[in-house]
């Protein structure tokens, strides 16, 4: 019945993506979003791995492998979406100061709009190719800015703010924009101190984190055998997963404080 299930397993990780689906998302994918050409036979290779191990090394092995897979992952993504809103705030950053310097010469809020979406890139030159659109065709360029599933839809909804209280009152937009970009870069500056701060305590968890796997060395150097426990014996597939998930929730846990002080 095990070998059954394990060989259902396999199967379903690598039954083929539909046409349909593969088409959808060809045709849906947002523009410069690039395509996950190694995510599934990484999926795969990760699953079959977790699958052998299990079968070779006891289910309690399988269930640590796992759970260590999945911090890795969670680690990574969130690692990889926070270099994404540094990059796209850099982005908004330059667009701004298109606009901005288009305003200050006497550019229409369209035409600076626009002009700075070609300068820009990513979801700032999307909101602002979106907003000078707008303005063309006599709507609000405040609503074409804001774009709640971007990685700095919070930074575009002070942009967009900034931008209405210039339209509804006849204010300068050129002077809130800039008063915006001021409030912008000292946001970043300060999150940049702030994990810069941060970066000891981070390391300190990751420290502690794989201290086991040092003691667990030394002790198997020692003689003690504490591999021959964790792999080949009953407590020590209960032993390994319980200690590898509370490692692993401690280590994401530190991550979660830490990002709550940069939020």
């Amino acid at each position: 019945m095990v070998f059954g299930l394990i060989c259902a397993a396999v199967a379903a990780l690598l039954l083929p993506v539909s046409v349909a689906r593969r088409r959808f998302i060809k045709i849906f994918r947002p523009s410069g979003q690039s395509a996950a050409v190694g995510v599934r036979p990484l999926a795969v290779g990760g699953g079959l791995a977790v699958l052998v191990t299990a079968l070779v090394l006891g289910i309690g092995t399988g269930i640590a492998a796992v759970v260590l897979g999945a911090t890795v992952l969670v680690r990574h993504r969130r690692g990889r979406a926070d270099r994404e809103r540094k990059r796209a705030c850099g982005q908004l950053m330059t667009g701004l100061d298109v606009v901005v310097g288009e305003l200050r010469v006497g550019a229409h809020p369209s035409a600076a709009a626009e002009v700075a979406a070609r300068e820009a890139d990513g979801d700032a030159a999307h909101a602002l190719a979106v907003s000078a659109a707008r303005s063309r065709l006599g709507g609000s360029g405040a609503d074409g800015i804001e774009l709640p599933d971007s990685v700095v839809s919070e930074e575009l909804s002070r942009i967009a703010a900034a931008w209405r209280v210039a339209e509804r009152h006849g204010l300068a937009l050129a002077e809130l924009l800039s008063a915006a970009r001021i409030d912008l870069l000292g946001r970043i500056r300060f999150r940049d101190r702030t994990e810069a701060a941060l970066a000891g305590p981070r390391a300190s968890a990751t420290v502690l984190a794989i201290l086991p796997l040092i003691g667990i060395g030394l002790g198997q150097l020692m003689g003690a055998a504490p591999l021959a426990v964790l792999f080949a014996s009953g407590a020590g597939q209960l032993l390994l997963p319980i200690g590898a998930t509370l490692a692993c929730c401690g280590l994401l846990w530190t991550d979660v404080i830490t990002r709550r002080v940069t939020a």
